[in-house]
């Protein structure tokens, strides 16, 4: 391939519609609570990293089984929860209801939100947004709802780290789309202030290392192809021969990372803890 058909190549505009449907049942297929609940611990982080205050109007993106909002709420703020799946607003509407915290679930898509610009004082993302396929729109978004002055908190898998690596080995199996961005640049002090930078907004980063605790590299691995969508998916487009290629290298993967030596699974991930300042 010439330079010419390469530089073409590298500007495919993708099907960001398409795209977001494939990744909506990617999502809702399995169950992502399951996982999802293991990381509650970075939305506690998240809300004291973005020093949130009591009665702050807060908004969780792509909140998942609602880690953040459930943090948020449990520091008195005002949170509405929002996804584009609907059965994990309802897994968090669960979690919410036994705590006894009073928040509000909403459907919405976190490249067009509804809500009034400025609206939030914060608005919090925990492995969620940056799966959205188009990238500049979903930071556009967060930015125009949240206040001038108000706070972005946002928790970024890397791609160098064991979830950006996980990403990176399922595209190998499954190509993605031609033209999307990897979710893992928003885990990259460069393209987080590419994405904010333009709205003068302050951008201050703080790597942070979540640890996956499992009872075997096995017993990830069946959790992650039953619970988790994208490697749930991944596995369901492939044939016999091509799944066991699949659960080689992730099993190789785990390898490489696991800290553990008594033959459980102790897998640091590192991710990046993100407080961006409206201008």
């Amino acid at each position: 391939m010439n330079a010419t058909a390469t530089a073409a190549a590298n500007q495919v505009t993708p099907d960001f519609a398409a795209i977001k449907i494939r990744q909506q049942t990617a999502w809702s297929s399995g169950d992502y609570a399951v996982v999802g609940t293991t990381l509650q611990i970075v939305g506690e982080s998240l809300c004291e990293a973005i020093d949130l205050h009591s009665g702050e109007r807060v908004l969780d993106v792509a909140a998942g089984n609602g880690n953040a909002s459930l943090a948020a709420a449990r520091r008195w703020a005002n949170v509405v929860s929002t996804d584009y799946v609907v059965s994990l607003l309802e897994r968090g509407r669960d979690r919410a209801r036994a705590e006894g915290l009073v928040m509000d679930f909403r459907e919405a898509d976190a490249e067009a939100l509804p809500f009034r610009d400025g609206e939030f004082d914060a608005v919090l993302s925990t492995f969620g947004v940056m799966f959205a396929p188009d990238q500049e729109k979903a930071a556009a978004e967060m930015i125009r709802v949240c206040r001038p002055g108000g706070r972005i908190g946002l928790a970024n898998w890397t791609p160098s780290g064991f979830i950006g690596q996980l990403f990176k080995t399922l595209g190998k199996h499954v190509p993605p789309a031609a033209g999307l961005k990897s979710p893992a640049l928003w885990g990259s002090n460069e393209r987080l202030h590419e994405l904010f930078h333009p709205y003068g907004a302050t951008v201050v980063v703080t790597p942070k290392p979540f640890v996956f605790r499992y009872r075997s590299p096995q017993h990830w691995l069946d959790v992650f192809r039953t619970y988790y969508g994208p490697v749930l998916k991944a596995f369901g487009t492939l044939d016999p021969q091509a799944q066991a290629a699949l659960q080689r290298d992730l099993l190789m993967l785990v390898a490489q990372f696991n800290r553990a030596k008594d033959g459980t699974m102790v897998v640091p991930s590192d991710y990046l803890e993100v407080v961006v300042t409206r201008a």
